[in-house]
């Protein structure tokens, strides 16, 4: 029978109460009561919660509204990049797309010794300034001493070099030193050195335009150059949408120039090797041509480089043959002999009585040589260029209708041209030039009036291009491509004298080189027309002892004029310094010159087989091009 236990409350057996011990030790549940949270406690949570998502909104409509716009721009400036123009400038090219002026990108090398480390190295490693100059030296040329000298105790921010090229700019990256900063930047180079000078004048060290076109058209060789912004992501790499359209383009405009570099080399290199043998003060040669007023050359002595302006004295940085006035003497004596035949006071068969002197108001005028040539025309007045015949000519225009002319083919008047600093000339009031009988007198053969050089060469061109006053000029304005090759179109200009008249005073030229005393430019089969002129030279209006101003002025070809050279020295030195023997040998140089480089065809058979003049051979012409011979005074 097995015994259990009941609920009578009897006690418990053995086994029973060996195991009570175990049963004691289970972890009594506690149930808790559920009670009613005070409607205040709940209150302050929810006043709690509200509290922050207020705070929250305030903190974000701050953030957007007030904050917003610097935010924005900080983020802006860390995922876009800014890249700064460093002001290009445009070529200036001559005539037949030589460089005369362009930018160079220089380098200037920047040390940092704080990072100097080289690669491979440790990043934690800091080399010295002696073991990075020892890599240096051989790469700049300078040696390993200077260069730590240079470095010092200074921890960053070291000029150590300026105007590196490129090449020695790449041959520095190549090292990969960490600590070496190359900075860009452009600098104008002037290849053609002082040929160009004159007229286009330099920028200085901090590439601000100082004379010449550099200066007057500094806005058009200006590169149209904007900030560009590009947008970069998180490693660097630039992203297209932040590029804006045109931001990457490059215009290849470059300034023409009319002038020639192989006529301007010819016609300095002359002009200087005489102004040396006559120990001249200064000296200006021009082409033009007269169909529509380009400047092929426009030479001028004593020059500068202008890769080294500070090197020479201020006073060469303006272009004298533009700017400064003179009185031209006999190269004006075609002009008037022109405006004489358009009043109808001479005719073209006429003559005067040259007696070698006469008195006018009280005032003797002489001929150059002081003796007369009796009944001669005005052919002949031109080739012994007598003074007398021409006051006696120009007598019989009167002196109101004498100055209303000068007026209006502008001698007190500024010409409308593109070179830099042209200025007007002078001329006596109307009030003096009309009761002073010596007035018109001296005016009839070049004196009492001034004007620049490049003034006289505009009225000659006039008479040769058959009364047009053009306009003289030596740039064809900003041009790129097939551009660069296209000829000028030709000029209307302002019509001024009869073509009939110019026509009469061309030949009447074309007689002095072929009969006059100095047929210096004479040229077997080209047909040229001249005229010297040798006059005082004048300051503040009183005349200088001495001292001279010779010139030459010639048209070619006469049958069908294209250019006109003028020759002109300031203050020859010796007792046989004239027109025709200073400023002439220059003038043949630079037509010989011209006729090989223009293609200029004879006017009449020569008999005679071509041949290469040194300005050809000069000029890098084969000597393929037909060369007339030249008649060289003794």
């Amino acid at each position: 029978m097995v015994r259990t236990r009941g609920w009578s409350g009897s006690e418990p057996s053995a086994p029973e109460r060996r195991q009570e011990p175990n049963a004691r030790k289970r972890p009594n549940r506690r149930v808790i009561a559920l009670q009613s949270v005070p409607a205040g406690r709940l209150l302050a949570v929810y006043l709690l919660l509200a509290a922050g998502l207020i705070g929250l909104s305030v903190r974000l409509a701050w953030l957007q509204v007030k904050e917003g716009d610097r935010l924005q721009s900080r983020a802006r400036a860390i995922q876009t990049q800014q890249v700064k123009p460093i002001g290009r400038r445009r070529p200036i090219v001559d005539r037949q797309g030589r460089l005369v002026a362009l930018d160079e990108e220089r380098f200037t090398l920047w040390a940092h010794p704080r990072f100097f480390n080289f690669p491979g190295d440790d990043p934690q490693l800091v080399r010295t300034p002696t073991d990075v100059a020892q890599r240096l030296s051989s790469v700049l040329v300078m040696p390993e001493t200077a260069l730590v000298q240079s470095m010092g105790p200074r921890r960053s921010g070291v000029k150590l070099a300026t105007e590196l090229d490129p090449e020695t700019a790449r041959r520095v990256r190549e090292l990969g030193i960490s600590g070496l900063d190359l900075e860009a930047y452009p600098q104008r180079i002037y290849p053609q050195g002082q040929l160009f000078a004159n007229v286009v004048g330099f920028l200085n060290l901090e590439r601000v335009a100082q004379a010449g076109l550099e200066q007057s058209r500094d806005k058009e060789l200006r590169r149209h150059e904007g900030m560009r912004t590009m947008r970069r992501g998180a490693d660097g790499t630039p992203l297209p949408d932040g590029i804006q359209a045109g931001a990457l383009y490059s215009d290849d405009l470059r300034l023409q120039l009319t002038l020639d570099a192989r006529l301007q080399q010819v016609a300095q290199q002359a002009l200087v090797k005489q102004m040396k043998q006559w120990k001249a003060k200064r000296g200006a040669a021009m082409v033009m041509d007269v169909r529509n007023g380009e400047l092929l050359a426009l030479a001028s002595a004593p020059s500068y480089d202008p890769n080294r302006f500070w090197s020479f004295a201020p006073s060469l940085f303006r272009e004298w043959s533009v700017q400064d006035l003179y009185e031209p003497g006999s190269t004006f004596k075609p002009i008037n002999l022109a405006i004489a035949l358009q009043e109808k006071a001479i005719q073209a068969d006429g003559k005067v009585s040259d007696g070698g002197q006469l008195t006018i108001g009280g005032w003797p005028i002489f001929n150059h040589d002081r003796k007369g040539n009796g009944l001669i025309d005005f052919p002949t007045v031109l080739q012994v260029s007598s003074n007398v015949g021409m006051v006696l000519a120009m007598r019989q225009v009167k002196p109101a209708q004498f100055w209303e002319w000068l007026r209006t083919i502008g001698i007190d008047t500024m010409p409308d041209t593109d070179l830099p600093g042209a200025v007007a000339g002078q001329l006596k009031s109307r009030e003096i030039f009309t009761s002073q009988p010596i007035e018109p007198a001296t005016a009839a053969f070049g004196q009492g009036f001034s004007l620049t050089p490049l003034k006289l060469l505009q009225l000659h061109a006039m008479i040769a291009n058959g009364g047009r006053l053009v306009s003289p000029h030596i740039t064809r304005g900003l041009r790129s491509g097939e551009g660069l090759a296209a000829a000028a179109p030709p000029a209307q200009g302002l019509p001024v004298l009869d073509p009939a008249v110019t026509k009469q005073v061309l030949a009447w030229m074309e007689s002095v080189v072929k009969h006059g005393s100095d047929p210096g430019v004479k040229m077997e089969g080209h047909r040229i027309g001249g005229k010297t002129g040798t006059a005082q030279k004048a300051l503040n209006g009183v005349y200088i002892a001495g001292a001279r101003i010779c010139s030459f002025v010639a048209t070619l070809p006469i049958d069908d004029p294209r250019y006109v050279v003028l020759v002109v020295v300031d203050e020859p030195q010796g007792a046989n310094a004239y027109g025709s023997t200073v400023a002439v040998p220059v003038a043949r140089q630079i037509i010989e010159a011209l006729l090989v480089l223009e293609k200029v065809a004879p006017s009449q058979p020569t008999g005679k087989p071509p041949a290469a003049t040194g300005a050809a051979r000069a000029s890098g012409d084969n000597g393929s091009r037909p060369q007339a011979a030249a008649t060289v005074r003794g």
